[in-house]
This record gives structure tokens, C-alpha cells and sequence, in this order.
């Protein structure tokens, strides 16, 4: 079993990913397009990160329990579109010493949690999930650290009703999906039950098992990777479910 990722981790590791994003767009082309995300290019990519993370910086130093919009805060954007890859770096030390505040303290948050330890684990996975984008926008093989993964599946599926459980309540009851890395340990068994789903990260059978690498299942979850991609994805079972599952949880 790979070790669970704790608050001071997310927080180090949140940082870390955002200089890294950083370096990889510092001399890319900005206006390359980000297949992962095909209405974006490297610049737009850029600034919705930078952005999200000033805001969410935002929100914790201001102890907001309500939810502020976007307009609000000051982005400080630099005047020529070069300057987004310094100016995304420039985000990491304000949003480390926000997230590093005590992990109970209560703040607004998207989905069940509110406190600053749901935003620490959340910009973590914001911001490994964006890196990648980066990279697949320069033409580099994603790779993300196992327990980074493996935490950001489930945090995937924990959040997952707070913005697709209507769609998901359209699925079949009684069809299961089974997630198995090939490459580290991990296993996840999805059972939707008509009213929304339950997971557990064990071993079962299903309806419908994917398996394969580690970061390809995490990029899976979140609509990078496609379940009838043979060349990443071992398939067994129907695959329609696997299809209906992702298409119900990318918004």
C-alpha cells in the first residue's frame, strides 16, 4: 500500500508543481494548442492555473466562507501574454503560505470539506492534472507521482457528486467499473446504484475493468485519457459502461 499524502505534503508538493508548470511554458510557444484541453492553448492553460490559484489564496487569507467569484480578486496580470509563465511562478509562494495555515481552519469550498485542508489536496491534484496538460502541450509523456496518483483518484471520486451526481443518477443501476493499476499498487471498484454511486479502493468484479498505468488511470479520471484507448487500456468486460461513466463525469 503506497503512503497516504498529508497536509505539509500537499502544501510542499503544491508549490513544487507550480514551478515545474511553470518551467516546462517559460520557452514554449504560448499559442500551442493543449490536446487535453482543445479550446485552451498553453496561454490560456497558463492563466486559468495562476488564476485559480490566486484565488483560492484569496479566499483563505480572507477566512471567506462564502463563495467570491473570480472578479474580486486581484489577478495582477502581466501586460504582454510572455510574462504568464513568470507570473504563474510568481503565485506559488502567496498561495504556500496561505495553504500552510492550520488545515482546520473553516473556509468556503466547492464540495463537502470547508476547511483549508480540502483546498491544500485540491490545488495539489488542480495542479498535477494542469502540469500534465502542459507537458502533453509540449509534446512530453506525462508521469505523476504514485501516491500524488493514487490520492487523486479518490479525491476525484470524493468531490465527484458535488458537480456530476444528476448526470451520474442516469447511469444503469447495478453496472460497476474497476479501476487496477498495472504499475504500482491500486485498485478502485465504482457501483452505481441508480440514486448515484458508491467506491471502494479494493479489488471486485464489475461490468466493466480498465487496466493500466498508474498516471494514465488518474488521467483517465479526468477525461486526458479515453477507456477504449487499446494501446494504454486493458479492457474487460462492456466497455459501453466505461464510455457512459466518462462522458457522465467531465463537465
Amino acid at each position: 500500500m503506497l503512503r497516504p499524502v498529508e497536509h505539509a505534503e500537499f502544501v510542499v508538493r503544491t508549490s513544487e508543481e507550480i514551478v515545474r508548470f511553470a518551467g516546462l511554458v517559460a520557452n514554449a510557444d504560448l499559442n500551442a494548442p493543449v490536446p487535453s484541453c482543445p479550446e485552451w492553448d498553453l496561454g490560456k492553460l497558463t492563466r486559468h492555473c495562476g488564476s485559480v490559484h490566486r484565488r483560492v489564496a484569496h479566499i483563505i487569507t480572507t477566512r471567506s466562507l462564502d463563495r467570491v467569484a473570480s472578479r474580486d480578486v486581484e489577478l495582477a496580470l502581466p501586460a504582454q501574454r510572455t510574462g504568464l509563465p513568470a507570473w504563474l511562478a510568481a503565485g506559488a509562494s502567496p498561495l504556500r503560505a496561505a495553504l500552510a495555515a492550520d488545515p482546520e481552519t473553516r473556509v468556503w469550498t466547492w464540495a463537502p470539506g470547508g476547511t483549508v485542508a480540502w483546498w491544500a489536496r485540491r490545488m495539489l491534484h488542480e495542479t498535477t492534472v494542469h502540469r500534465a496538460d502542459a507537458q502533453l502541450g509540449v509534446g512530453i509523456e506525462p508521469e505523476v507521482d504514485p501516491s500524488v496518483a493514487t490520492d487523486g483518484i479518490e479525491e476525484f471520486l470524493t468531490n465527484l457528486p458535488a458537480f456530476a451526481l444528476d448526470n451520474i443518477k442516469g447511469l444503469g443501476a447495478g453496472d460497476s467499473l474497476h479501476f487496477h493499476a498495472t504499475d504500482e499498487p491500486g485498485e478502485w471498484t465504482i457501483q452505481l446504484t441508480g440514486a448515484g454511486f458508491t467506491w471502494a479502493a479494493d479489488h471486485g468484479k464489475a461490468t466493466v475493468a480498465l487496466r493500466g498505468r498508474l498516471t494514465d488511470l488518474l488521467l483517465l479520471c479526468y477525461g486526458r485519457r479515453r477507456p477504449h484507448d487499446r494501446d494504454r487500456f486493458e479492457v474487460f468486460g462492456d466497455l459501453a459502461v466505461a464510455e457512459r461513466w466518462f462522458a457522465a463525469t467531465q463537465l
